[in-house]
């Protein structure tokens, strides 16, 4: 880890005037922290942003607010959350080691980086580290990587567990700065790779998340995740799908799903939704819409299973929703 300065922020206002080009926010620390002990990232200045009032967790006819400083854990055993979003909570639930959900923080969970070995090893080639370098991945051991969004630049897949659940509702996110605030849609928040794999979305400098909105809607309490992993202790997704239906009957109105492990970003299925809306909730609907599900997949030497796998997750995952009726 290189030397850096460490100072506090105790108002919004006050962490936007020490934000620069060399500035890293810390809140949980559980990224930012392990990655520059790798010398992954090695900030000048660290602004510790924990006392910023940035935190709640509330429900009104506008959806679910939830603060950026509000810990995985506490969204996650919010009792609100856990009955009109129980997509959000299993997500949050599944995404990280206990010790590991009381310390992160639901804005850093958003802007956690890649888990792709590469990137956290300084030795060799990564462009999402080091712009122009190359990327080992393309040729070396690649089974954990993406398939949807890649580019001849980087096919690191995304990390967080929430995000795959927050795209799939429709998530909103707060961003602020000393020129204002804005909100833009978190499924327009993450870019894809291309030739700028070190973009990996659209904050700006010197920009904070002070929150997210998740629309209130039948579907989304109508939810879940399931996630597929090599262990089922603290491990990151091979895939992911949050699922959320708006049932009239046995009949699908409304489809929304969103999957993980799979894409460089969180990754919408508007294709299989389409293909699921208007049927019945039956083995043979599911079947026939996710053979959509893959569209666009590039695989590489070491993950060619996933379309496959990506299939059959999406498969589980509506049968499991069904059988919560």
């Amino acid at each position: 880890m290189r030397a850096y300065t460490f100072t506090q922020a105790r108002s919004v206002r006050e962490a936007h005037s020490r934000a620069g080009a060399d500035t890293a926010f810390l809140a949980g620390g559980t990224t930012l922290v392990d990655l520059m002990k790798l010398d992954v990232m090695a900030p000048a200045h660290v602004v510790d942003i924990n006392e910023l009032p940035l935190r709640g967790v509330t429900l009104d006819r506008g959806g679910l607010h939830v603060g950026a400083l509000e810990r995985m854990s506490d969204v996650a055993a919010d009792p609100t959350v856990r009955e009109h979003y129980p997509v959000i909570a299993q997500a949050l639930e599944l995404g990280a080691s206990a010790q590991l959900r009381n310390m992160a923080s639901i804005g850093g969970n958003l802007l956690q980086r890649t888990r792709c070995g590469y990137f956290r090893d300084v030795t060799t080639a990564c462009n999402k580290r080091e712009p122009g370098s190359g990327c080992s991945a393309l040729t070396g051991w690649n089974r954990g990587h993406a398939i949807l969004g890649t580019s001849d630049d980087c096919a690191a897949t995304h990390p967080s567990d929430l995000a795959v659940a927050l795209v799939a509702l429709g998530t909103d996110v707060h961003l602020a700065s000393a020129r204002g605030t804005r909100t833009v849609p978190l499924d327009g928040f993450y870019t894809l790779p291309g030739t700028t794999p070190h973009v990996e979305n659209v904050l700006r400098p010197g920009e904070l998340i002070t929150g997210i909105t998740v629309p209130r809607s039948a579907w989304a309490a109508h939810s879940t995740y399931l996630k597929i992993r090599d262990r089922q202790s603290y491990e990151f997704a091979l895939a992911s799908a949050a699922v959320a239906l708006e049932m009239r009957g046995d009949t699908i109105t409304k489809a929304r799903i969103a999957v993980g492990g799979m894409g460089t970003r969180p990754w919408r299925l508007p294709a299989v939704e389409r293909a699921l809306t208007g049927h019945r909730a039956t083995e043979a609907t599911y079947e026939a819409a996710v053979r959509h599900a893959a569209s666009g997949s590039k695989t590489l030497e070491h993950n060619a299973y996933k379309p496959a796998l990506l299939r059959r997750t999406l498969v589980r995952a509506l049968t499991a929703l069904e059988e919560q009726r």
